[in-house]
């Protein structure tokens, strides 16, 4: 068999549905070897990064690694930072990338860059394939190393010369990842410590959601019955009307939930990803911490561990709630619940004004259990982050380790293949929007319905708040716009554009109901 075609027989075993990515010279071999198969499509997409984002997004809803490819030079820098931004968000994802022939890697070449290093920074493994008869090695190793925690991307570079060589099939089976789990005298070590203590408070992030943990944490937030934060991106994982639920901690300025922290004589950090922020900016009075990961904890004087169970955290709940718990049922002072509601915008406002919190609050309303929000990156991001509260896990998609802009279009595509049966609403500014506005295309050529929700206030509105913070000025943060309803109907899909609330509620509504893609352009105040 020709090599590509073993590589594609590799790709199906590993259960591979969607390959997302531009051809070129190098990967036409892959090309036609994927044009035979009956169960991978190749989705050709207009930019390498929109791929990656698709991947990235793609891999996060259907929990298995993602793929995307590119060919050599521009095509795999233009890839590198979806790439990046999967890693640092913990998406599993594998990159194909073509290069040139390795006749002519050791000089001077045309669109020759060494890739292995190039993204060596910014995935847990790059390699070559020097020799096309350890294909089915190294694929399969890379979607083990792509998937295991923690989770990020893998580069895999095929020279063109070995694309088309004649090997034996010997595509390798995907196995399933081992558990593991910390000993009955870790766990009861760390159960001594919160039965001990007086005013635990228990701090969940997105490791939760990656390791399917979900009702186990639930069930142990029931039975000790402490306040309960979360990160960002494990927003959902409690109910907004749970008596708990502390919502949402990390941001860099007016975290309202630090009080709370302060307060704690115990912090049980439970999946919490140090790359949503360092602890130094969330527990500055050093409150000793119990460790709950899939991996050892990375200790500091800010995260000072005095218990520390690593392991898959479904199992290990299984186990924790085998184990008796003292109930620790308190309030942090000054009725903080309250204050964090108010300030995070959680209670009903009743206007007519399109706002930031009436467009969420809208959206919030309109959402069931298995809406999907792809959020960009910008100023509106911090507003999702504090104000919108999805209806479950993993339903609030963004990029937040790299905080990369442009994700939310592209990421929609792969969260709409991902989860073909659920609504998907992508919400964006006009700077996010137009860096992968092409991909609308790919999304109506795909046949996919779901709704791109655009913030137009001609400007980058965040960087306007810092620069006239720290300089009195803001230089350089403001641009103009297209028209984007007209430009959404040159793409062949519906454009609207409301005046009021009102109005767009009734444009959501049809929107959602039609299962069309359809944009809404929503013109913010520019002052």
């Amino acid at each position: 068999m020709k090599a590509t075609d073993v590589l594609v027989r590799c790709l199906e075993n590993e259960g591979v549905e969607y390959i997302f990515g531009i051809m070129g010279k190098e990967t036409l071999d892959l090309v036609d070897s994927l044009s035979k198969s009956k169960q991978i499509q190749f989705v050709n997409t207009r930019h390498e990064q929109g791929a990656a984002f698709m991947a990235d997004v793609y891999g996060r809803l259907s929990h298995k690694a993602g793929v995307c490819m590119s060919t050599l030079g521009p095509g795999a820098t233009n890839l590198l930072t979806g790439i990046a931004s999967a890693t640092l968000d913990f998406s599993p994802v594998v990159a194909l990338i073509g290069q040139a022939g390795l006749d002519r890697q050791h000089k001077e070449s045309h669109q020759y860059l060494d890739l292995v290093k190039i993204y060596a920074p910014a995935t847990k493994w790059s390699v070559q394939i020097k020799d096309s008869q350890t294909i089915a090695e190294v694929i399969n190793k890379a979607f083990r190393i792509a998937q295991m925690e923690k989770p990020g991307a893998v580069m895999v570079e095929l020279p063109e010369n070995l694309a088309a060589q004649l090997i034996l099939n010997n595509a390798m089976n995907a196995r399933p990842l081992p558990k593991c789990v910390p000993t009955n005298e870790e766990i009861q070590a760390a159960i001594n410590l919160i039965n001990n203590s007086q005013k635990p408070f228990i701090v969940i992030g997105n490791g939760v959601v990656r390791e399917d943990a979900v009702n186990g944490v639930k069930a142990f937030i029931d039975r000790l019955q402490a306040p309960v934060t979360h990160s960002i991106k494990a927003k959902g994982i409690l109910p907004k009307d749970h008596s708990q639920n502390y919502f949402t901690f990390g941001f860099k300025e007016q975290d309202k939930v630090l009080p709370g922290l302060k307060e704690a004589d115990l912090l049980i950090i439970v999946g919490f990803d140090f790359v949503e922020q360092l602890p130094k900016e969330w527990n500055k009075k050093k409150v000793p911490v119990i460790h709950i990961h899939t991996v050892p904890a990375e200790s500091d004087e800010y995260y000072p561990v005095q218990a520390e169970l690593a392991g898959n955290l479904k199992e290990m709940f299984q186990a924790i709630n085998d184990v008796e718990v003292m109930p620790k049922s308190w309030e942090p002072s000054g009725n903080l619940r309250e204050k964090i509601r108010q300030a995070y915008f959680l209670n009903d406002v009743k206007t007519s004004t399109l706002s930031m919190t009436s467009i969420l609050q809208s959206i919030e309303k309109r959402s069931c259990e298995k809406t999907i929000v792809v959020s960009d990156v910008g100023a509106h991001k911090v507003s999702i982050a504090r104000t919108f509260q999805p209806k479950g896990p993993n339903k609030l998609i963004m990029s937040n380790g790299l905080a990369t802009m442009g994700i939310a279009i592209p990421g929609s595509i792969g969260a709409k293949l991902a989860r073909s049966e659920d609504p998907v609403i992508c919400i964006t500014g006009d700077g996010g929007a137009l860096m992968n506005f092409a991909e609308i295309e790919t999304a109506a050529r795909l046949g996919l319905s779901f709704v791109i929700i655009i913030l137009n206030d001609s400007k980058l509105k965040l960087e306007e708040q810092m620069m006239m913070k720290q300089f009195g000025n803001t230089y350089g943060t403001s641009f103009g716009n297209p028209d984007f309803v007209q430009l959404a109907k040159s793409f062949g899909i519906k454009g609207v554009r409301p005046a009021d609330l009102q109005e767009f509620e009734s444009m959501l509504d049809e929107a959602l109901k039609q299962k069309e893609l359809t944009l809404i352009e929503i013109q913010l105040e520019k002052g």
